[in-house]
């Protein structure tokens, strides 16, 4: 028996470390959200910066509403926890998400958000109404068009480094 532990005990590690690196999740590509937002975030750099676009779904801007840009860092660890802001296209409007990427009991990533909207407004005394919170989960975007995406909206070739997801059908 004395022999026998040993081996058992580097037979349970490389298990249990077999188990720890499939639970790496990763940022880079693309996403989408419970509302059917989208975005798709660039490669992480050696200090955990990225960049990448945020598509939305919701809003009540009444121009178009335009791909806008993201910046963020994540932690350079298996299950990242994470921060970007986006300066909206379409509005005088900035949105902080904050959050962690995991990975699920089935193995699938999701990425759990808290966010802070941040409005503009012209006078001080209505600073009360300018700030939202809410919550978003987002999930891989893998096929091209799902959940409603429009197969003749989607674009190759993003500043980003990956592809533009396709635009929202109504």
């Amino acid at each position: 028996m004395a022999r026998e532990t040993p081996v058992l005990l580097v037979l349970s590690l490389a298990l249990v470390a077999h188990g720890l690196a499939e639970r790496k999740c990763m940022l880079t590509g693309d996403w989408i959200n419970d509302l059917g937002s989208t975005m798709t975030i660039g490669k992480v750099n050696k200090e955990g910066s990225f960049n990448g676009t945020f598509f939305t779904a919701v809003g009540d801007a009444s121009d178009p509403i335009e791909p806008s840009p993201l910046l963020g860092y994540q932690k350079l660890i298996n299950q990242p926890t994470f921060g970007f802001t986006i300066s909206w296209s379409c509005s005088d409007s900035i949105l902080v998400y904050m959050g962690q990427c995991f990975v699920d009991d089935r193995g699938q990533e999701v990425l759990r958000t808290m966010w802070l909207l941040r409005s503009h407004v012209d006078d001080i005394n209505d600073d009360w109404k300018a700030t939202r919170i809410g919550t978003n989960i987002f999930t891989r975007l893998r096929k091209p068009c799902e959940r409603g995406w429009q197969q003749g909206s989607c674009q190759a070739g993003s500043s980003s480094g990956g592809h533009r997801p396709c635009s929202c059908s109504n």
